[in-house]
Parts: structure tokens; C-alpha cells; sequence
């Protein structure tokens, strides 16, 4: 059964969730982990993450990557929202993180964010073959979606997350009358502007997802019970009692929100502008009452991640080819990520296939590549730093069952030169090698190179690639979900590709439904 790590780089808070993927399709969690980091703090008014920020960010990051591969979880997927997404080093933020920890860090867009919300919702509770508006408060971003059991049918992210909004409009505790009056004055505008553009006017029900909503459920029940929530997920949470909490938190000092029960200390200078959002989105649909669900983003990515590799999972338990035998072998010794690993393999064949005419190499050549791209991340065992050069170490001084000396060589170098540098004379290992194997591994490495960038989130956003040859190399991705990432990343790599093949390459995608169409 697999395991998977699923990280959320929110702007309030980060966190992480550890899953076992079980034969069924389903999944069960064996353990969550929070920080409530505040990444986002000061990052919409300056256009950027502070140095605390990211310090604090990236300390958080280490210790929980570090605790998941402690646990056996080597498949780690993480996602970066609004706080990371809009600031002008946000990139920066993701380079670090990736030298520090070895994982690299999807920015997912706001509408991405919102689809992922809406399938852990939809799995997690029993939605109505009528509409239902989901709303997600996050810290730097709102999202709303409307959808049904059989799938989301609009969504919308706006900038109205409650550090954004803190920030912009409720500079002080409590707030002044004139504060409360732009708070509200800018959410109404945005709900209002965005629930129009939406063709559908009348809900079954409106689901509240996100920390923000279940610290006000925690409230209500607090309130009216004296006793903790139970259960978080299905809790009801009445229009009266958003306005009575809304009430109390607007003339209320630090000190008297804290002691409000049930309130989340942490939250105690953002909830009051998501608890505004909530009402207006509450009023604005015609509700009456409101259902906090406790499955969001991070389920989302679990079942997207379920989705997208189905086929790969079960072919990891199904290698009746020898030397592929031993090659996937050595790869799970050293704890490579096997899914995006097989995955990057599956795109390197079907441009190797795509342009056989222009390489006139055959099936073992063909073996030599899948082989490669199986083992090219293997470096990590060692260092993410230089992985790429760790992996000829480990390749070249393994004993592959199945494979020739010569043949381990090759292996190893097409695995090294998959990024950073091409192959040069001065390189040790590639300069011992024959006219034609030279040639052969530039080829090949040439093409890794693509396909390990058209999987650059590892979360196997481009299905498969076609290729069209012509004086210029037009590689055509299909697409499921957010590939942007992919796209541009690709689009770096070319250089080795367009020397082997001389001609210039150019990308571009379609949505998976296109191409089924």
C-alpha cells in the first residue's frame, strides 16, 4: 500500500497530512500535523514574504519533511496558495525550499485551489444532485465554488482572506466604526461581484470549509452547550449566530476575545473579518444556515494524487521484466520518488517514440532511457544538492542484475546529464565513452531532460505528450488540471534537445477533455 505526505503551504498556517493509499482507491489517515506559521504576515501590503516569514516557513517545512521520511513516507506532494503565489519572491521561497529539503513546491492558482477544495469536500460529504456553495476562507484568499454530487460546475478565488483583510482594513483591536464599514463595504463588492458572474442564483446548501469556519463552529457549541465540539465535520452553524459572534468580536479588545470560548487564541486578530465573510456570503445566497465541513484541500490533493495514478500504483506490484525488475529495485533502495519516477519514464518513451525518425535508435536504446529516467532521481539518497551527479555514483557502482557493465555506464550518464550541465569531453565517465554511445546518451539525456521538466511538480499535471516534427519540434502536452509550471520549466530545458536535433522546440497544451474529444 502507498504512502503519501500531502503538505499545505497556506498563508495562515502549514500543514501536513500523512495518508496510506489503500488497494481499494480509498485512503486513511494515520496522522495530521499544523503550524500556524503566519507566512503571509505583512506579504500583501510589501508584494513579498518577509525574512522571518520565510525563516520561519522553511524551519517548518524541514521538520516536517524530516518527520514524514523518519515515518516511511517518501512520496511527499506539497502545495503553496495565495501567500506564496502573489509575492514578487515567492520563487525564491521555493528554491530555498527545495535546496533544504529536496521537495519541490507546487504554486497552485487560486481556481486550482478551489478545484482541489471542491473534490475533498465532495468526497467527504453527501452532496445533493442540486447546487451547493462551498466557501473557503483561507488567509490570504477566498474561494467560492458551486458544484453537485457530480462535479463542481464554477468557482471563484477572490483576494479576501482574513490576513488581507486584517491588514487592509482592521488596523486596530477593536475596530473603529469607519474600519467596520470598509471591511464591509469591500467584501460585499467582491461576493456580490463574484456570485453574479455565476449562472446558478439558488443553493441546497452552503458548506463552509477551512479553520476560520470550524473555530466558529467550535464557538457556537461552546456557547450553547458549555462543552467542546465533538465532531467538527457536518456541524450546523445558524445566520443568528455568525451576527452575534460578529457583534462581539467588533467591540471586543484583545483581551476579551481571548476570553471568549472556544475562541483559537491564533486566530484572535483574524477571525473577525472571516467571520464577516462568512455572514455576507450567508446573506448574499439566501441562507439561513451553513455546514462546516472539516475535509478541504489537503483531502483534495489525496484524491486527485488517486486519481492521476492509478495505473502507476498498480504496476508497482506487477515487474515481470528482469532487468526492469532490478532497475525499480535499486530505485526503491534508495527511496526515489517512484510515482513521479514512472511517470517521467512514461513521457521520456512516448517522445523517444514521437521522434524516432529524427534519432533512428532502437529497443535497447529504448530499455537504456526508461531505465534512466527510472533511476534519475536516486541522488537524493545522498544530497538534493548535486542529485544529479550522485545518481551516476549510485548507478555506475551498483550491480544491476541484467545489465552489462557497458550498459550500467550509459545508464548512469544519461541519469547524470538529465539537468544542469550537457555532456562535455572534460566529463569523467562520458569521455570514456564510444563515438556512437556518445551520441546515443546525448540523445537520450536529451530527452529526459524534457520529460523530468514536464513533471516538474511531480504531481503528473502533463498525461502524455504528442509530437509534431517539422522544421520546428512542436511538442504538444495534455494537460489535467494546473500545468503551467510544467510548461515554462519545459521550456528551459531544451537547449541538449535542440542541439541533437537541430532544429528549435516549442510547447504547447490542451486540456485532457480536448484531446479525448
Amino acid at each position: 500500500m502507498a504512502k503519501l505526505a500531502v503538505i499545505d503551504i497556506g498563508t495562515n498556517s502549514i500543514h501536513m497530512v500523512l495518508a496510506e493509499i489503500l488497494p481499494d482507491a480509498s485512503y486513511k489517515i494515520l496522522d495530521r500535523f499544523k503550524d500556524m506559521t503566519r507566512l503571509g504576515n505583512g506579504a500583501f501590503a510589501a508584494k513579498r514574504l518577509s525574512d522571518e516569514a520565510i525563516g520561519r516557513g522553511v524551519g517548518v517545512l524541514k521538520t516536517l519533511v524530516t518527520l514524514a521520511r523518519n515515518k516511511g513516507f517518501e512520496r511527499i506532494t506539497a502545495v503553496a496558495t495565495s501567500a506564496v503565489r502573489e509575492v514578487k519572491n515567492g520563487g525564491d521561497f521555493v528554491d530555498l525550499v527545495e535546496e533544504q529539503t529536496g521537495i519541490k513546491i507546487r504554486v497552485i492558482s487560486g481556481i486550482e485551489e478551489a478545484r482541489l477544495i471542491f473534490l475533498g469536500v465532495r468526497h467527504s460529504m453527501a452532496l445533493s444532485d442540486k447546487p451547493t456553495l462551498v466557501v473557503d476562507v483561507g488567509g490570504g484568499s477566498v474561494e467560492l465554488i458551486v458544484g453537485t454530487r457530480d462535479g463542481l460546475q464554477h468557482a471563484k478565488s477572490l483576494r479576501l482572506g482574513a490576513i488581507r483583510l486584517s491588514d487592509q482594513y482592521v488596523t486596530k483591536t477593536p475596530p473603529t466604526d469607519a474600519m467596520v464599514k470598509q471591511l464591509n463595504e469591500a467584501v460585499s463588492l467582491s461576493l456580490k461581484g463574484a456570485l453574479d458572474t455565476f449562472k446558478v442564483k439558488q443553493f441546497d446548501a452552503v458548506v463552509a470549509t477551512s479553520g476560520m469556519a470550524g473555530n466558529v463552529a467550535e464557538i457556537v457549541h461552546m456557547r450553547q452547550t458549555g462543552r467542546p465540539l465533538p465532531q467538527l465535520n457536518l456541524a450546523k452553524v445558524r445566520l443568528k449566530d455568525l451576527r452575534m459572534i460578529e457583534t462581539e468580536l467588533s467591540k471586543s479588545s484583545v483581551k476579551a476575545r481571548l476570553a471568549i470560548p472556544g475562541l483559537d487564541p491564533k486566530r484572535v486578530d483574524t477571525l473577525f473579518p472571516a467571520v464577516v465573510v462568512l455572514r455576507r456570503v450567508m446573506e448574499l445566497s439566501g441562507a439561513d444556515e451553513m455546514t462546516v465541513c472539516d475535509k478541504a484541500i489537503r483531502e483534495g490533493v489525496i484524491y486527485d494524487f488517486i486519481d492521476r495514478h492509478r495505473d502507476g500504483l498498480k504496476a508497482e506490484r506487477e515487474i515481470p521484466d528482469v532487468r526492469r525488475r532490478n532497475v525499480i529495485g535499486l530505485a526503491r533502495r534508495c527511496h526515489a520518488p517512484e510515482v513521479h519516477s514512472l511517470h517521467v519514464a512514461g513521457l521520456a518513451l512516448r517522445l523517444f517514440d514521437q521522434t524516432k525518425r529524427l534519432h533512428n535508435l532502437g529497443e535497447v536504446e529504448r530499455s537504456w532511457l526508461e531505465y534512466a529516467a527510472v533511476l534519475h532521481d536516486i541522488g537524493y539518497l545522498i544530497n538534493p544538492r548535486q542529485h544529479h551527479k550522485h545518481a551516476y555514483y549510485l548507478i555506475k557502482n551498483s550491480d544491476i542484475g541484467g545489465l552489462t557493465a557497458e550498459e550500467i555506464e550509459v545508464v548512469a550518464n544519461i541519469a547524470r546529464y538529465h539537468r544542469r550541465s550537457m555532456p562535455a569531453a572534460k566529463h569523467e565517465g562520458y569521455a570514456d565513452l564510444s563515438l556512437k554511445l556518445k551520441r546515443t546518451v546525448r540523445i537520450l539525456s536529451a530527452l529526459l531532460r524534457v520529460a523530468d521538466a514536464l513533471d516538474r511538480t511531480h504531481f503528473s499535471a502533463v498525461q502524455t505528450v504528442n509530437v509534431k516534427i517539422g522544421q520546428t519540434l512542436r511538442i504538444v502536452a495534455t494537460v489535467s488540471g494546473d500545468a503551467a509550471m510544467e510548461i515554462w520549466s519545459a521550456s528551459q530545458r531544451t537547449d541538449l534537445l535542440e542541439q541533437v536535433f537541430r532544429r528549435r522546440v516549442q510547447f504547447s497544451e490542451v486540456p485532457q477533455e480536448s484531446e479525448k474529444s
